[in-house]
């Protein structure tokens, strides 16, 4: 009985894990892109059972029976579920396994040193694709995203990070602040970015564990959050302009 129960338990946890990781985008022109890119792994592709013929229809079943990759028939209703997008899905959602996603623990176990930029309320999809971007072509080793009150993985981010988001870790989290307490007890310092603070960013002496903190796009950094870090830092500006873009900020910090 104890031991029924500790294998039904692990299956449970693998399967989750599994599950975390699975991102269901939408739209034929997202979908057919994807499905031809062989380096992205994918779990299963669906298709609405009232989808008139259509060419581009055809090669997605084409390049999923080659890939091996199962294909599952739906009504409309059931598909608009699974897409969460019934107005844009056009009849198709695919599932891709985000093999970089990991959580806080996962990842501090496998990383004795990083870099992170977390994203505290960063909203628009555009901004957080281009962060995607910047982090990938950079000096990042993860980026720290919340699941809640801020923009998520969708058909708009991918084309904004253009096919970088399937290549760097994106590290997943219910409460921001309780996972950046989790990296500062595992010895990281945390920052702001600030246009009143006195520390120029380029002057610092970084931790080989650092974390920059980018806030909302109008609002800033958030109280709580604000209240972990460890120091504020500032990016010069020239000519009076008062800030930048937070994908911009992004793209200055990864080149660090």
């Amino acid at each position: 009985m104890g031991w029924s129960f500790l294998i039904d338990s692990n299956a449970y946890l693998e399967k989750k894990a599994f599950y975390d990781k699975v991102l269901t985008i939408y739209g034929r022109n997202t979908v057919i892109e994807a499905l031809e890119d062989e380096t992205i792994l994918i779990y299963k592709l669906h298709l609405s059972k009232s989808n008139k013929d259509a060419g581009i229809l055809e090669n997605m079943k084409s390049i999923a029976l080659k890939r091996g990759i199962e294909i599952k028939y739906h009504d409309k209703q059931t598909l608009s579920r699974i897409s969460k997008n019934a107005k844009q899905d056009q009849g198709v959602a695919l599932d891709i396994v985000l093999k970089y996603f990991s959580d806080a623990r996962d990842f501090m176990l496998k990383n004795i040193n990083y870099r992170i930029i977390a994203l505290d309320g960063v909203t628009n999809p555009q901004n957080l694709g281009m962060i995607i971007r910047s982090c990938a072509a950079g000096k990042v080793d993860a980026v720290l995203l919340p699941t809640k009150g801020a923009a998520q993985i969708s058909p708009l981010v991918i084309k904004a990070s253009a096919g970088t988001l399937f290549k760097m870790p994106i590290i997943k989290t219910s409460d921001l602040k309780e996972t950046l307490i989790d990296f500062k007890k595992n010895g990281a310092d945390i920052y702001t970015l600030s246009s009143h603070a006195p520390s120029d960013f380029k002057e610092q002496n970084y931790n080989n564990k650092t974390i920059f903190v980018l806030g909302n796009e109008s609002e800033g950094v958030s109280k709580g959050v604000e209240s972990l870090c460890n120091k504020s830092i500032a990016i010069p500006m020239e000519r009076g302009v008062e800030s930048l873009n937070v994908a911009v900020t992004a793209a200055l910090l990864a080149f660090l």
